[in-house]
């Protein structure tokens, strides 16, 4: 069975407040740009509160002279390119300096989910490679627990079976049927793009399940661990919260 639509959580909002959510997220944001320097070699997440990071850099590519980039999405490397940023393979660049990102959810622990624009594999691997991790959301992502769905990748070979090993996800649909039939949203590399829509409970047991479940590739969640600093904006600014990673050399 296909699911339609993005995995991020669905809100009732009205015209007014998703103008204010997007000028939380546009502050942010522009935090966020605020922590690249002339240098550095940064890595760029994917989704809407990105945008708004990429246009505060490219505000700024002249200051930040040899600064480099590596993008976790095709859509996130072309902005950045046309936006005169240097976009490098993750691999040419090696250990970055800092890598900055969205999240679909936020919870007091620092756990997130990830993976609203399918790119969660590729988004904790530059978030792995980076010294800081750096989280950038508007107020309404913080959440007292997390709900599904949680995103997944999977890898398209015994598809079906990895999914009755699952027992609460859906393959998600790219956009909605046509002409009587159903496109699976993939990754950027190929992989069939899934929700888990089971209960979450405590992140860490379920990370650890979906982690082991053959035909998984990766899961949304990001432990607190993997995070360094919580951005979020709001009506009263900007508010900054430490995550649980250490700066590594």
């Amino acid at each position: 069975m296909v699911s339609a639509g993005s995995s991020a959580p669905q809100h009732p909002f009205g015209a007014g407040d998703a103008q204010e959510i997007e000028r939380h997220k546009r502050l942010a944001a522009r935090a966020a740009a605020e922590l690249v320097q002339d240098g550095m070699l940064v890595g760029l997440g994917t989704g809407s509160t990105v945008a708004y990071l990429l246009e505060a850099l490219g505000e700024r590519e002249r200051e930040l002279g040899e600064a480099r980039f590596a993008a976790t999405s095709p859509a996130t490397e072309r902005t950045a390119q046309a936006l005169g940023l240097e976009v490098r393979e993750l691999d040419e660049l090696g250990k970055l300096d800092l890598a900055i990102d969205g999240a679909d959810q936020v919870d007091p622990q620092g756990w997130l989910i990830k993976g609203g624009g399918a790119a969660h594999t590729r988004e904790k691997i530059v978030a792995a490679s980076a010294r800081r991790f750096v989280v950038i959301v508007s107020a309404e992502k913080l959440v007292g627990a997390l709900t599904p769905p949680v995103p997944l990748e999977l890898i398209s070979f015994g598809v079906q079976s990895t999914l009755r090993r699952l027992e609460h996800a859906q393959l998600r649909a790219e956009h909605a049927a046509s002409a009587g039939s159903e496109r699976v949203q993939r990754s950027p590399d190929g992989g069939l793009i899934a929700d888990y829509l089971g209960p979450v409970g405590d992140p860490r047991e379920l990370a650890v399940s979906l982690s082991t479940t053959l035909g998984v590739i990766e899961h949304g969640l990001f432990a607190p661990e993997m995070v360094s600093l919580i951005l979020s904006g709001s009506e009263n600014g900007v508010e900054s919260r430490p995550g649980a990673k250490a700066e590594t050399p």
